[in-house]
Parts: structure tokens; C-alpha cells; sequence
């Protein structure tokens, strides 16, 4: 429960119930058989299997898959006369079970839902990062509260909200549910106590988070969200475009962002130009912008595109890899020391 509540960069917190090896697929089926699945739902509840493997030698993973809810299913005949039924799109219960060359391992999803699903975001613009995925970012990148803290690409909000949950001490699980809540064993006072005992979120005149985006409809997005969220002081934001942003505080602190790739940066202007050519100068003339108006700031940008250094007319410190879902992408780290940067 209180890893559920708390974590900011796991997707699921899992239970391993059951682990073994396996020559063909009626080994799996007959650990599944052997696990007591009863000790922790009933045959009311609904279930869905998922299987994922590395280096497996069996062909077919959704035969694995028909093989492990067969046994679960069978299992629950056998000893209550009646079966559970598979819901693969709202389960109560989320089985998971994973294959290397030699090994198979069961587990329950005790989280339902992936994590990154707060609970708060109801607006989002294109491509939004994923709640987990932004926390990583900025936890990569250095930043703690206290620390000025700009994203001037503010999109729906993503960074801005989990920072200020940071700031404010909001676990992250604190506006949905989860699976474990259907547990037999679930206590729910013992839950609600757990809940209450988080601190209640501090008052602050400057939190010094500020955000910013070229779009009135994003940033009035990014407010809907705070809000839900539960953040209970004011994040400035203000509509300008990227290239034009000065520092918001004489404190030198962390930018950062998901710049606008593709499509996306048609929003900022030329539509007789081609995506790639309106990148090439918007990023260009916002390297221009970091390198003039930025010294002693740390500059942190996430993106798809490999070649962003190059537009930027800056040298990368550091540059770390992170995959967006299956796409493979880089949080390039910019040290802004006027003058000590450029390509």
C-alpha cells in the first residue's frame, strides 16, 4: 500500500505469488494450477492475464497466456464449482506472469491501473508525457524543491504538476485507487490511516515553479490540472513563445522541457514551412535565448530527436537515454556558462 502511494517512477508495484521452471507450456499451467489464487480474490471477481518474455523458447505468448488463466480458472472450478470471468478491459484482478530462457514467474498487480495514471489529468495536449516518466526526468535532472524550477513548454502541465506535488508533499497516489483495494485481505482502515498520516501540504507565498507555453488553450489546461491535482499555491504561468522567455527569478535554477517535435511546432508560426525547417530556426533561436539570457541556469531537454544539440548550437553535458513507451529518446543536460557552450 505504501509503496502505491508513494513511488513517483514505478508504472506497477507487483507480488510474486509463484516461480519455477519450465520445459513447454503445462509446466506453466501446472504452477498456476498449484498457486492459491483464493488466499487473495474470489471467484466474483474478473480477471485478465498478461505475459511478457526475454529469450523464451516456447513460440507463443498468447498461448501462455490462454494456458495460465485456464489454470486459474480451473483451480477456482475445482474447489468452488464455478469459474472467474476475464474482463480484459476493467479487470478486477491483473495476472501477470513472466518468461526468461529457463524460469517462469506469476505475479499480482496489487497497483490495477498503471501509476502513472494519477488520477488528476482529465486535459492533455499532444504527445503529454506520462506522470511517472516526468517525474523521472526530474529527478535525472537534479532537481529538488527550493531549487527555481522554469518549463517554458509547459504543454498540459505534466512537469509543473509533479513538481509541485513534490513541493508540496502530495504523495502521488493520493486522487485514485487501486487493485490492492479488492485484495481479501485489504484492510481498510488500516488503508485510510495510511492516507491521513501524509502531511498536510505547506503554504507557500513563492514556490518558485513557473511555467510557460505559446498556447492560451495549454496553459489554461496546465491550471485545470494544478488544480485537480490539489496544489495549494499559485504556479505563475504565462503565454509566450519559448524563443522570447527570460529567467522568472535573479536565482539561477533548472530548465526544462519536452520541446514540440514534428507537427507540433507548426503551432509556432510558418505553416508554408516544412516541420524540419521550422525546427531548425525555432531551435536555433532558442539556443540563442539559453545562451544569452540563461548563465548559470542548467538547461535539461527531452526528446526523440538526436540531432537537438546540433540545432541548438550547443554542447550537451550530459545526455542520459529514456524510452517514451517504445520510443527511444535522450534528456540532453545543457550547462549554461556564458560563453563556454557553443559547438
Amino acid at each position: 500500500m505504501r509503496i502505491n502511494l508513494h513511488s513517483r517512477i514505478a508504472s506497477r508495484v507487483l507480488l510474486r505469488l509463484a516461480h519455477g521452471s519450465y520445459a513447454n507450456e503445462n509446466d506453466i499451467y501446472d504452477l498456476a494450477l498449484a498457486s492459491p489464487w483464493e488466499q487473495w480474490f474470489g471467484v466474483n471477481h474478473t480477471i485478465r492475464v498478461d505475459v511478457t518474455a526475454i529469450k523464451s523458447p516456447l513460440k507463443s505468448l498468447e498461448f501462455i497466456t490462454l494456458k495460465i488463466k485456464d489454470a486459474i480458472c480451473d483451480r477456482f472450478r475445482d474447489r468452488e464449482g464455478k469459474r472467474p470471468s476475464v474482463d480484459t478491459r476493467a479487470p478486477d484482478m491483473r495476472i501477470s506472469g513472466f518468461l526468461d530462457a529457463r524460469a517462469v514467474t506469476l505475479y499480482l498487480d496489487t497497483s490495477g491501473e498503471p501509476l502513472f495514471k494519477r488520477g488528476w489529468r482529465q486535459e492533455t495536449g499532444d504527445a503529454p508525457l506520462r506522470e511517472n516518466l516526468a517525474a523521472g526526468l526530474l529527478r535525472t535532472a537534479g532537481w529538488k524543491p527550493g531549487m527555481p524550477l522554469l518549463d517554458p513548454m509547459c504543454g498540459s502541465g505534466t512537469l509543473l504538476v509533479e513538481a509541485a506535488q513534490m513541493l508540496a508533499g502530495i504523495p502521488p497516489g493520493a486522487h485514485r485507487h487501486f487493485g490492492f483495494e479488492k485484495f481479501h485481505e485489504f484492510r481498510s482502515a488500516d488503508w485510510q490511516d495510511m492516507r491521513h498520516a501524509v502531511s498536510a501540504p505547506a503554504h507557500l507565498v513563492d514556490a518558485g515553479i513557473f511555467g510557460s507555453d505559446i498556447s492560451g488553450d495549454m496553459l489554461m489546461m496546465t491550471k485545470n490540472n494544478l488544480q485537480r491535482a490539489g496544489i495549494p499555491f499559485d504556479i505563475p504561468l504565462k503565454q509566450i513563445d519559448a524563443q522570447e522567455i527570460k529567467p522568472p527569478t535573479g536565482q539561477p535554477g533548472l530548465l526544462i522541457a519536452n520541446p514540440p517535435y514534428g507537427e507540433r511546432i507548426g503551432v509556432r508560426g510558418d505553416r508554408q514551412q516544412a516541420p524540419d525547417e521550422l525546427a531548425v530556426v525555432f531551435f536555433s533561436t532558442f539556443g540563442s535565448t539559453l545562451k544569452n539570457r540563461f548563465a548559470g541556469w542548467t538547461a535539461c531537454l527531452f526528446t526523440a530527436d538526436l540531432s537537438l544539440p546540433r540545432m541548438l548550437r550547443l554542447k550537451e553535458s550530459k545526455k542520459t537515454p529514456f524510452f517514451n513507451g517504445a520510443i527511444e529518446c535522450r534528456l540532453f543536460r545543457f550547462e549554461m556558462v556564458a560563453g563556454s557552450n557553443r559547438n
